[in-house]
């Protein structure tokens, strides 16, 4: 509960699991993702179930739609791909124990998202 007894509201994903500079370079990545520009940017943010065994490393966001995000991502079942996910559906997501995904805060990416994949796709997993 909030202040006098008030149901406190479910907080965004975009507060929750991005922080608003993360957000704001996403959004710069998107716009420069445009088709005929090759880019390579490195990840912006981490997300992980810490019950389970699924990452997701972003690096931008639909212009278009500030619900759709692209990266690498890594269900945990050994194939992990490029691909776009709904920040919507991450928010619903939750591991073996019920936990919802998290931002790694300690996460720095060191190299583009596209030596993230070719490490995944050589592991099977996302490794950082």
């Amino acid at each position: 509960m909030g202040a006098a007894g008030q149901p406190r509201e479910a907080p965004d994903v975009n507060t929750v699991l991005i922080t608003a500079a993360q957000l704001a370079t996403l959004r710069l990545n998107g716009l420069a993702s445009i088709p005929g520009h090759a880019v390579d940017p490195y990840p912006v943010v981490k997300l992980f179930t810490p019950d389970g065994a699924a990452t997701w490393l972003l690096t931008e966001i639909d212009p278009a739609d500030d619900d759709i995000a692209f990266g690498l991502c890594d269900l945990g079942m050994g194939c992990p791909e490029l691909g776009y996910v709904s920040l919507a559906e991450l928010r619903a997501v939750r591991g073996r124990l019920g936990l919802a995904v998290e931002r790694d805060r300690h996460f720095q990416a060191d190299k583009p998202l596209s030596a993230y994949a070719e490490q995944a796709h050589q592991a099977g997993r996302i490794v950082t």
